[in-house]
């Protein structure tokens, strides 16, 4: 499915989200800034918008590694990669977020974005996360959110649910879905204080949520426990 849809995934990010999604990106990567040294996983990285985002906050002073197991994604952020000129600095892998091929306790900062709920087993997709941070590091989500407001919420669900999968496919036609997928898979994925929870209980602490966009998106951040006593114990 994302692999058809490839060639217009960033046009129709920036499209559909009136180019939104580019402010989000920048707040995470100042919430949970690069540490200079000090390397950065995005795990889904599909086209690598995040990952070269992190590339930018960083001026080039963390190596930043992205991951995802669909090809065709990867070959256009392969393409974005050389473009920026960070060939060097940005590294690219063909990998599962259930199986992440990196070594464990070793990346300052895990992200991914809108990418969580496309990974089978969320737990699976977390714990990896987890273990790829070294201790004290931070695990950051992006991901699509549920607005709650009696006005928001109902005009963002029937947007959500019966524009946006209409224009997607007129704008980027597809035989496999991917625009009916989306607002299906965000339906159903926990967001708010689930997600909160759900990261609380794969042992990350100090776990928070900052709602973008009236809570279009939210941000949720935890740190992997310093086992050496380095973290407060929150």
């Amino acid at each position: 499915m994302f692999g058809s849809i490839a060639g217009r995934y960033d046009l129709m990010n920036h499209l559909l989200s009136l180019n939104i999604d580019r402010l989000w990106r920048r707040f995470t990567t100042r919430t949970v800034p690069p540490q200079p040294g000090v390397p950065v996983l995005d795990c889904c990285t599909g086209t690598a918008d995040l990952a070269l985002a992190y590339d930018r906050a960083g001026r080039g002073a963390s190596p930043i590694v992205g991951t995802d197991f669909c090809h065709e994604m990867l070959a256009v952020g392969v393409k974005k990669v050389h473009k920026a000129g960070a060939g060097k600095r940005v590294s690219l892998i063909e990998g599962d977020t259930q199986r992440l091929p990196v070594p464990s306790d070793t990346f300052g900062v895990v992200t991914v974005a809108f990418g969580l709920r496309n990974v089978a087993n969320t737990v699976l997709g977390i714990d990896e996360m987890i273990r790829a941070a070294r201790p004290g590091g931070k695990v950051a989500i992006l991901e699509f959110s549920r607005p709650r407001g009696r006005i928001l919420g109902p005009i963002w669900t029937g947007f959500f649910k019966r524009v946006l999968p209409r224009v997607g496919q007129a704008l980027a036609p597809n035989e496999h879905g991917a625009y009916d997928y989306l607002p299906n898979s965000v339906m159903q994925f926990p967001d708010g204080q689930a997600m909160l929870d759900l990261m609380s209980s794969r042992g990350l602490v100090d776990v928070r949520q900052h709602a973008l966009t009236f809570g279009i998106a939210s941000l949720y951040v935890g740190t992997k426990r310093d086992l050496t006593g380095a973290d407060d114990g929150r």
